[in-house]
């Protein structure tokens, strides 16, 4: 009898353990089937229309400003009159690293006046992955001052006279104050960011002149301005900051800022391959070497170095500006070296501005012409300034720099480099890859493959009339009406 009792207990159990293993097995598609991913890359519950596209829009007369649209186009209607963008996501270019902007001294000392309610509030704005934020994911920061921080300095100034050239004075102390605490929030944020350091000087006594402005380095002082350049990533790396890339000389023919310096193509090259190479080398140093970080009228700049293969070796890629030339000399550098990689690391907006002209020419020329012409990141230029473009350094300092963002008796506002930046910030996150669309005339645009399989499209229509046009993907189309002068990211 108990042996019968037993079979049953153990028959059940069989049973039991079966059907509970069935349901381990289809509990993660019950859970899967619910939860979708949606177009800034986070979780919601599944409804969206299949092949449905979700858009934000920004217009030149303010009335959008990078604001999600309730019409939800998608791929299952006809394709009505009008040019055709096509979208094939099997023709891959560039990685993308990032979009945003300088972090100045001046950005960092205004952001860190603000009430700290307020700045938390910014900074996760900006660099927050949440639907109210855009996502910055690339900073420049300038390695001692820029002509927008309050003052000249470097991380090593003597007296007069005197020389530093073990560098027993460097000190990375002045940056204490407001830069790096702000940067240790921005990286608690998004400790993924790319960081890209440029100088605009050496100190003054490694200098033919003297002094913050203009001059040249001297070549007795090579290998000990590689030296304080280590010894800069070193001390932002103990605080927790990595410099991802730098360049050796930010605008190097342009020795009108306060503070610049002097260098032509010729003296970056020897300095790379005689002492900043080997010195990051020596060093364990892992930080791209950038070169040029000028304007697009002068590629043969960046290509003198290239061609030079001692030199070369330690070049990560060619960095530029639009103050002068055309996007397209990008391109260029590409067709000749193809190996090495390109990247747009500076444009002003000039205040006050052009909200409509300034939207149209920023998103068109450097968010599609630099990515389309091999760019991996676009930078515009200052994050942040008061309302009358302070501060700036005296004597040289830009006095009309309109920042992303304009700080003011414990407010902020935004201008149109936010915007600008954010319709690719918040939706092309870095890892993304550019892919093909063709240009149709009026609409300028360019699109990208992101890591989770995303498709993102940015229009911008640059004529005077509103526009109909189809987006084609995967044999499918779908029609978009887009008004004149407005910029648009689909993501589907």
């Amino acid at each position: 009898m108990l042996s019968f009792y037993l079979g049953l207990f153990n028959n059940f159990m069989m049973r039991f353990n079966i059907q509970y293993f069935v349901f381990l097995l289809i509990l993660p598609f019950f859970a899967c089937k619910n939860v979708n991913s949606n177009a800034d890359g986070g979780q919601q519950v599944a409804g969206q229309v299949p092949g449905a596209i979700t858009y934000y829009l920004t217009k030149g007369d303010k009335t959008a400003l990078l604001e999600k649209q309730s019409a939800t186009p998608d791929f299952s209607k006809e394709r009505r009159e009008g040019p055709t963008i096509k979208v094939n996501e099997a023709q891959v270019f560039q990685e993308i690293d990032g979009f945003g902007y300088t972090l100045t001294g001046g950005s960092a000392d205004l952001i860190a006046s603000l009430p700290a309610n307020k700045q938390d509030s910014l900074i996760n704005e900006l660099f927050g992955a949440s639907e109210k934020a855009i996502g910055v994911n690339y900073l420049r920061i300038s390695i001692g001052a820029s002509d927008l921080s309050a003052s000249t300095f470097t991380y090593d100034e003597v007296p007069k006279g005197q020389t530093d050239v073990e560098l027993k004075q460097f000190s990375i102390d002045v940056e204490r104050q407001t830069l790096i605490p702000v940067l240790k929030k921005i990286v608690s944020v998004n400790p993924s960011i790319k960081i890209l350091g440029s100088p605009w000087t050496a100190p003054t006594w490694m200098k033919t002149n003297g002094a913050f402005k203009g001059g040249s380095l001297k070549k007795e002082y090579y290998k000990t301005y590689a030296q304080y350049l280590a010894k800069y990533i070193q001390a932002m790396q103990a605080e927790g900051i990595i410099i991802d890339a730098i360049t050796p000389q930010n605008e190097p023919l342009h020795d009108g800022n306060n503070p610049s310096m002097y260098m032509e193509a010729e003296d970056q090259a020897v300095f790379i391959k005689t002492a900043l190479g080997p010195v990051f080398k020596e060093t364990k140093i892992d930080a791209k070497i950038i070169v040029y970080d000028h304007n697009a009228d002068k590629p043969e700049y960046p290509m003198e170095i290239l061609a030079d293969k001692d030199a070369a070796q330690f070049v990560d890629g060619s960095a530029f500006h639009l103050y002068g030339g055309n996007i397209e000399a990008l391109s260029k550098v590409h067709a000749a070296y193809p190996d090495k990689h390109l990247y747009f690391t500076e444009q002003w907006v000039g205040g006050p501005g052009n909200f409509p002209e300034d939207l149209k020419w920023h998103v068109s020329t450097l968010i599609v012409g630099a990515t389309r012409n091999w760019s991996r990141n676009v930078l515009e230029w200052n994050l942040a300034a008061d309302a009358h473009y302070n501060p700036h350094t005296p004597d040289g300092g830009c006095t009309s720099c309109l920042g992303a963002v304009t700080v003011q008796d414990g407010e902020v506002s935004r201008n149109v480099a936010y915007y600008i930046i954010g319709h690719a910030s918040k939706f092309v996150p870095t890892g993304s890859k550019r892919i093909d669309s063709n240009l149709a005339e009026g609409l300028p645009n360019v699109a990208f493959l992101t890591p989770d399989g995303r498709k993102v499209l940015i229009v911008v229509n640059n004529t005077d009339s509103d526009q109909t046009f189809n987006i084609e993907n995967a044999g499918k189309q779908a029609s978009i009406d887009l008004v004149a002068g407005a910029v648009a990211t689909f993501i589907w």
